[in-house]
C-alpha cells in the first residue's frame, strides 16, 4: 500500500511541477514577440509584477519555520520567481523610460510590503500555526486573485455568444494547476491554506471550461492561440 507521503510526493513531482512549468512557460511566446520586435508595443507588466509577488508570498509560506513539510510549494513557486524575474527583465530592455520607471516603482512598493509583512510574520508572530495562518491568508487572497481573473471575459463571451476573446489555454491550465495543488492539500498532511484557493481555482476553471464548450458548440469562434490579444496567464504555481 502506498504511503501518504509517497503519494503526496508523486502528485507534487509529477503532477504540480508539469502544470506549474506549463503555466511559468506560457507568456514566453509574448516575450519572443517583444524580443523579436525590440518592443513592448501594448503589452503591460502587471500580470508578470503581481505573479512575483505571489510567488514570494508562496516561498515564505512554505519555508519550516512558517508552514513545516511544505518544500514543494518552496521549490516551485522558486523556479517561478526566477520566470518572471527573466519575463520583467526582458520588458525593462525594451520598454521606454516611463514603463521602466513604472516597472520599477511597482516592484519597489511589492519589495516594501513584502518586507513588512516578513518582519511582522518573524518577531510578531511566535510558532509555526500563527505564522502559517497570517500568510496562508495573504496567499490564499493572491492566488484566488489569479484563479478568478479570466472570470471577467465571461461578461464579455456572454454577451457576443463567442468565444474568441476567452482565454482557453489559461482556463485549461489554472483547472488542471488548481486539481493537482487539491490533491496535493488533501494528502495528510492536510494543508487547508492551499485547498481553500485551489478548491476554488478548480470550480473557477471548471466553470469557465463549461462556458466555452456550451458557446463553442453553439458556434461561437474558436480561440487562435496565436492572437496577441488573447489574455496571458497570471501565472502562480500553487
Amino acid at each position: 500500500m502506498v504511503s501518504a507521503s509517497i503519494a503526496r510526493n508523486i502528485v507534487g513531482i509529477i503532477g504540480l511541477n508539469v502544470i506549474s512549468f506549463g503555466l511559468f512557460f506560457s507568456p514566453a511566446p509574448t516575450f519572443y514577440k517583444i524580443i523579436k520586435k525590440k518592443d513592448v508595443e501594448e503589452f503591460k507588466p502587471d500580470p508578470y509584477i503581481a505573479t512575483v509577488l505571489n510567488c514570494a508570498f508562496w516561498v515564505f509560506y512554505g519555508l519550516p519555520f512558517v508552514h513545516p513539510n511544505s518544500l514543494l510549494v518552496v521549490t516551485i513557486n522558486g523556479v517561478g520567481l526566477v520566470f518572471e524575474f527573466v519575463y520583467l527583465t526582458i520588458f525593462y530592455v525594451y520598454a521606454n523610460n516611463k514603463g521602466r520607471k513604472k516597472l520599477l516603482l511597482y516592484l519597489l512598493i511589492e519589495a516594501i510590503f513584502f518586507a513588512v509583512i516578513v518582519l511582522i510574520t518573524m518577531f510578531a508572530l511566535h510558532g509555526t500555526t500563527r505564522r502559517s495562518l497570517v500568510v496562508g491568508i495573504i496567499c490564499d487572497i493572491f492566488n484566488i486573485m489569479m484563479y478568478v481573473s479570466p472570470l471577467t471575459v465571461m461578461a464579455k463571451v456572454i454577451k457576443t455568444r463567442s468565444v474568441e476573446y476567452m482565454p482557453f489555454w489559461l482556463s485549461l491550465a489554472n483547472f488542471l494547476n488548481g486539481l493537482c495543488w487539491t490533491s496535493y492539500a488533501l494528502i495528510h498532511p492536510l494543508d487547508i491554506y492551499v485547498l481553500i484557493s485551489n478548491g476554488i481555482g478548480v470550480i473557477s476553471g471548471l466553470v469557465q471550461l463549461l462556458l466555452y464548450a456550451y458557446f463553442w458548440c453553439k458556434g461561437g469562434k474558436k480561440i487562435d492561440v496565436g492572437d496577441d490579444h488573447v489574455p496571458k496567464p497570471t501565472e502562480a504555481a500553487v
